[in-house]
């Protein structure tokens, strides 16, 4: 998990090659919006991802391990070109990874809400979800 958190605080479009070091041939991803199967489709959506991202951090909080799938809750901060702006955004989540005994991940899925990663900085659509988390909370 150490690796895997260090990789993640490391990683840019510039040493993309670390995916295969810390993933599987193999590897399912899952987030919000995709299932993707194999490293080089994987690979593929984070050169996408991180190309347009002018800055990006992650933080990590209680990072836990049981056999060989682990658990940790994250922070991270990125500025987009094309989101809000380009001003930072905070999306808060967590991650799931399954581990073979090699040590690479073969599982990983994250869960964050999507609507304040994307969906919230877009024009009027940002504004009728916003009202709508509102009235759910009230």
């Amino acid at each position: 998990m150490e690796s895997f958190l260090k990789m993640y605080q490391n990683l840019s479009k510039d040493n993309l090659h670390l995916l295969k070091d810390m993933y599987r041939e193999d590897i399912e991803f899952v987030d919000p919006a995709h299932r993707i199967c194999g490293i080089k489709a994987l690979t593929g959506y984070f050169a996408s991802l991180y190309g347009g991202i002018d800055s990006i951090n992650f933080s990590f909080a209680e990072p836990m391990v049981r056999e060989n799938s682990g658990y940790v809750r994250w922070e991270m901060r990125f500025s987009h070109k094309r989101i809000a702006g380009g001003t930072p955004v905070t999306v808060e989540g967590a991650t799931f990874v399954k581990i073979d005994d090699d040590g690479k991940v073969y599982f990983h899925r994250d869960y964050f809400d999507l609507g304040a990663l994307v969906y919230e900085h877009v024009p009027l659509i940002g504004t009728l979800i916003k009202t709508i988390k509102k009235r759910l909370g009230a």
